[in-house]
């Protein structure tokens, strides 16, 4: 059975990061059909829109997706693309589990930790101001 991932390959280093991962995944022998779509800075030149329908559509329907980094850029440019999704998708934590396995080399032993990084409030909760705008001087 094919799976059908969703791969966002970012920009900046992204695509090259996106593409090595692909690669470990491709060679696992797990079959996968990659639809390959962008988001970030290349989508904005092209369509208007740092995060296009078309992104966040595949990404339900597919269940599954694989993001490089996406440039954000900071005061100016477009709204980051990390909050769109998340907010368009219901994500309200990043899990990360750390786990040591024998035989791969590591500082520490016997390593078994899930971390979970709450990112809808704060920096991630969205809510930006242009600077110098009436809305940012009412906060």
């Amino acid at each position: 059975m094919a799976y059908t991932v969703t791969l966002i390959p970012g920009d900046g280093t992204g695509p090259e990061i996106a593409d090595a991962t692909r690669w470990a995944v491709d060679v696992t022998g797990v079959k996968v059909s990659w639809e390959v779509l962008s988001a970030g800075a290349e989508a904005a030149e092209k369509t208007g829109n740092p995060l296009p329908n078309e992104v966040v559509d595949s990404i339900k329907r597919n269940k599954i997706a694989l993001k490089g980094p996406i440039t954000t850029q900071l005061g100016r440019g477009f709204r980051s693309v990390n909050v769109g999704l998340r907010q368009a998708l219901g994500l309200y934590a990043n899990v990360h589990p750390c786990k040591t396995y024998k035989g791969a080399r590591s500082k520490y032993e016997n390593v078994d930790v899930v971390i979970v990084r709450e990112n809808t409030e704060g920096m991630y909760s969205g809510i930006e101001f242009d600077i110098g705008t009436p809305e940012l001087k009412k906060v």
